[in-house]
């Protein structure tokens, strides 16, 4: 393995670059189902104190990728192609329905909102450091838009869904920036134009394509 240790400039926001770190190496294959991540020898090479290692492996079991049992600490439990086929399917129905729900009380402020974080997105690299305010913009940018939906219980649903992987997916599919960026831009114009069903076109191709190059992701690795 590679070494991993983190430099003084990533430590600015230790537990997320901690979890980053160790989500991108589960789902890139680098460990086998039942692995154990102890928290002294990955502090080690991590290069920090136990406290952001600890909170980053409560964090990884929310999203299914490790489970913590006593006495035993952190096994590795990686996701599977099925459960990315569940996550999502039920993310592409669910949210193509929130954003016809949501245009008609979408308001002007919302709409600056979006436009400001689409272009702070999109001047955006690939870099790690980068990489990490993107999932911050990109789930501001989904949550402004599921949240002006009057349905309680759909967004109850939705959130549900985004407490796994999907918030993190932007530093997983770096490469596919210049898609997202796109479908962005028409989710913006469809909004503006309140076009309804076109929002909910782009919205679940959004979802999709997403899906699809996850499950090309971890097949091949």
């Amino acid at each position: 393995m590679e070494n991993f240790k983190l430099t003084e400039q990533d430590r600015a926001t230790l537990q997320s670059k901690v979890t980053t770190k160790l989500r991108d190496l589960i789902l890139k294959g680098e460990f086998q189902m039942g692995d154990r991540l102890t928290q002294e020898e990955w502090a080690q090479k991590l290069g920090v104190s136990r406290m952001p290692l600890r909170e980053a492996l409560r964090q990884l079991e929310v999203e299914g990728l490790v489970r913590i049992e006593p006495r035993k600490g952190a096994i590795v439990t990686p996701i599977s192609i099925e459960d990315i086929e569940e996550i999502y399917q039920l993310r592409q129905m669910l949210e193509g329905e929130v954003v016809v729900q949501s245009l008609p009380y979408l308001e002007e402020e919302d709409i600056k909102e979006l436009e400001y974080l689409y272009e702070k997105m999109l001047h955006l690299k690939s870099s790690e450091r980068d990489m990490h305010e993107y999932v911050i913009l990109n789930k501001e940018f989904h949550q402004i838009i599921i949240e002006a939906c009057p349905w309680r219980r759909i967004k109850s649903f939705i959130h549900t869904l985004w407490k796994g992987i999907p918030p993190n997916t932007p530093s997983l599919l770096a490469n596919h920036l210049p898609e997202s960026h796109d479908e962005h831009r028409l989710m913006l114009k469809y909004i503006k134009e309140k076009d309804a069903m076109k929002l909910r076109e782009v919205t679940e191709k959004h979802i999709r394509r997403t899906k699809e190059n996850l499950i090309k992701m971890i097949q091949k690795n």
